[in-house]
């Protein structure tokens, strides 16, 4: 019996085709092995697993690059939260099915980062455009979150809240402050840190039980389960 050889060495040959478009097939997750996408060019396959590959996709990979939403779990780190954009934790009810490949991650910067504490819409791109609008104009991005709160609160918390923090020294941007429930409250940021808003609640009486962020600009996370993430839609917008 023959060994298993590489995966590109065996698309190059089955095209035919050269080794690093035998790369770029792979890597586009553009070949499946035994009916499964496989993007690793140095997987081995034997002589009796079967390899298709379609020869009608293009080679170059989107000129954007690929956004994933998440919905962040809280008191995790940074690289727990990346480590859940894998594909058993793609929502199943993600309109895109696309397969997640490996260079969908590379390069992928996580974008306006929560606290560990905080729940909520994390974002990770490799979109220029995403990464600037994000980046450099970061605090021009409403952010919407809901907190949970205990304690009493006197009737101008919500003004205080909205419009008159001092912290050292110098005036909290305005924001939009509402509530929900009898302990919820909603807050609409700009310029403003999500991980202040427990010194901000502290200010007028409350202490923060949990945190949520639930958009992004115009981009809410919605239904989207604690732990799993789901592809940015062409149509949205941040």
């Amino acid at each position: 019996m023959a060994e298993p050889v590489r995966l590109a060495k065996r698309v190059a040959a089955q095209v035919p085709c050269s080794r690093r478009q035998a790369e770029q097939y792979i890597e586009g997750g553009f070949v499946r092995v035994d009916g499964l996408v496989v993007d690793a060019p140095e997987s081995r396959v034997a002589d009796h697993q079967q390899v298709a590959v379609d020869t009608t996709a293009k080679l170059s990979a989107p000129a954007s690059g690929a956004t994933l939403l998440l919905h962040r779990p809280p008191g995790i780190g940074d690289d727990a939260a990346r480590a859940l954009l894998a594909a058993p934790h793609h929502w199943a009810a993600d309109p895109d099915r696309s397969p997640l490949l490996r260079q969908h991650l590379r390069g992928t910067v996580l974008l306006m980062p929560l606290h560990p504490d905080t729940e909520g819409l994390a974002v990770f791109s490799q979109d220029r455009r995403i990464l600037r609008k994000l980046g450099e104009d970061a605090a021009f991005i409403e952010q919407e979150l809901v907190v949970e709160v205990a304690g009493s609160a006197p009737p101008e918390a919500l003004a205080r809240l909205g419009h008159g923090l001092v912290r050292d020294g110098r005036p909290l941007p305005p924001c939009k402050v509402s509530w929900q429930s009898e302990h919820r409250l909603r807050f609409a940021l700009k310029g403003i840190d999500p991980s202040l808003v427990p010194w901000m609640c502290a200010q007028v009486g409350l202490q923060v039980r949990s945190l949520r962020r639930i958009r992004l600009g115009r981009v809410p996370m919605a239904a989207l389960p604690a732990g799993q993430w789901r592809w940015l839609q062409a149509h949205e917008r941040f």
